[in-house]
């Protein structure tokens, strides 16, 4: 494994891709510690840590997490990527509702640039109507968002007032969320992976170094009665072995798959005999990957977070009560999230699988199952085999999101300690890391089949045509600079961390 990772930097293209991944993670991660002009975030940092909530099993807490942090610092990246999956979520739903984007959905490149175009359009009205109200609910109301809330005890959030004010912030917060949804185009254009996944999978890993110690101070101090007691090393042991179970739960969930045998009928084209083999068609048991997970929890965050700020924009007890309504730890919360998991999982596969055009493609191969008749019947039989699976697949989504908070809220394990045991968080993470390294397999796939392992070759084909090799030296040209932002920008943030720990 450590061979094939080197083996990634020494393929110039993918060195190319890895580092630029690197950069823009690195340029998303900066802009989630910039806070907005007149917004102090130490007030709403005192009051979680005093409750001991940071990061617990609330709205703010999953929001939070989506954020990468950004949205407890008031940062300007504080909405992330959250507007844009929900825009995604609105027009996937109006392909299936309304027959012009469907028809969309099916011409090609260019309807997928139509729908991206329109995307971006409801992603930046989400993100005005949502970072309006709530930069409205910090100015006024933040006791209402933030239930317990004093500003005469902790101080204001926000330093000023005014309409001027109130335009500046809700113009950065929208910029922000497009400026991330830019990044996560370029690296999925340009990068590894999946761009938006990795800038959510990067902001749910920011969390890890906290989730350590506080597993570290399980078993040196009690953490209070709100999130943990004292555990001992047999628990930790066992707690960690737990861990390593889930996530090879998680790991061979995801790549498992059912192979149905394709046999190939014997045909003579010209003077050569094709087919007679036989194959097998790989289907998956977790088809739709993370992405019910991701649609379900955007969905249910949605109505809650626009309920809220709009109580605390406005000063309404009852959008803040109506708000409540699917909070963690409720069964009704938990039942919605299950369905949302389960129908979220058959609609991605309705969307993605489709058995009919597999069954004439096979029929126009040559291909068959055996035992099941070519064109409607196998149509059939793979509808059939792939709802089951579809429905296995979906019960293991269901239970692993909802596993952290059975141990939140049973047996007391801090919130961000039992995040990386299951749920949204860990799922997405082991997800877009198993997606973007079967991207890095099949570039070195790629080499290998060309005989670019060799030493000598790697640098590069020899008979590159002058003007790609051109493009070649502007991209290195681009990428130099790239990073030599990136160096800078590390370097000051690191002499201005210093000079803060020493003089403040």
């Amino acid at each position: 494994m450590w061979t094939a990772f080197v083996n990634c930097f020494r393929i110039p293209e993918l060195k190319r891709r890895i580092l630029f991944t690197l950069s823009l993670l690195f340029v998303a991660r900066i802009g989630c510690n910039i806070p907005l002009p007149g917004i102090d975030p130490l007030p709403l940092k005192s009051f979680f840590e005093s409750q001991k909530m940071l990061g617990g099993g609330q709205l703010v807490g999953l929001y939070n997490l989506f954020t990468g942090g950004a949205f407890l610092k008031g940062a300007i990246f504080g909405l992330g990527v959250m507007p844009y999956i929900s825009a995604s979520i609105i027009f996937q739903l109006l392909g299936v509702m309304i027959p012009s984007f469907a028809k969309m959905q099916q011409e090609g490149e260019f309807g997928r640039q139509r729908l991206m175009q329109y995307t971006r359009y409801m992603t930046l009205l989400i993100c005005f109507i949502q970072g309006g109200l709530l930069v409205m609910a910090l100015t006024n109301y933040p006791d209402k968002l933030f239930p317990g809330f004093d500003a005469s005890l902790y101080g204001p959030i926000a330093l000023y007032k005014g309409f001027w004010f109130l335009l500046v912030c809700t113009f950065l917060l929208a910029t922000g969320t497009m400026i991330l949804t830019w990044l996560g185009e370029q690296i999925t254009q340009y990068g590894i992976g999946n761009g938006i996944s990795l800038l959510i999978t990067v902001g749910i890993l920011s969390g890890l170094p906290q989730s350590i110690v506080l597993f570290g101070k399980m078993f040196a101090t009690p953490l209070g009665v709100e999130e943990a007691t004292h555990l001992g090393w047999m628990q930790g042991v066992l707690m960690i072995v737990l861990l390593f179970v889930v996530i090879a739960a998680m790991v061979a969930v995801t790549q498992a798959q059912r192979k149905i045998i394709v046999q190939y009928a014997k045909r003579v084209v010209g003077r050569k005999m094709y087919g007679g083999q036989s194959s097998f068609l790989p289907l998956k048991v977790n088809y739709a990957g993370v992405m019910p997970v991701i649609f379900a929890s955007a969905l249910l965050m949605f109505p809650q977070q626009l309920l809220a700020y709009l109580g605390a924009a406005f000063g309404i007890s009852a959008f803040q009560e109506w708000s409540m309504i699917f909070v963690q730890g409720s069964s009704l919360y938990y039942t919605v999230y299950g369905l949302l998991i389960l129908g979220f999982s058959y609609f991605w596969v309705s969307i993605m699988f489709k058995p009919l055009q597999i069954a004439d493609e096979l029929k126009k191969n040559g291909g068959y199952i055996p035992g099941v008749r070519p064109g409607a019947c196998t149509a059939q039989f793979l509808d059939f085999v792939m709802t089951r699976l579809t429905l296995a697949g979906a019960i293991f989504l269901t239970g692993i999101a909802l596993f952290p908070d059975m141990l939140y809220f049973l047996y007391k394990i801090p919130y961000k300690v039992a995040l990386f045991f299951g749920g949204t968080g860990t799922l997405i993470t082991v997800g877009v890391l198993l997606d973007t390294t079967k991207q890095m397999e099949t570039f070195l796939l790629q080499r290998n089949y060309d005989g670019f392992l060799s030493k000598g070759i790697l640098k590069g084909r020899t008979n590159l045509s002058s003007q790609f090799q051109t493009l070649m030296d502007t991209e290195d040209r681009g990428m130099r600079w790239l990073w030599i932002t990136v160096v800078f920008l590390f370097l000051f943030g690191f002499v201005s961390w210093g000079l803060q720990v020493l003089f403040f």
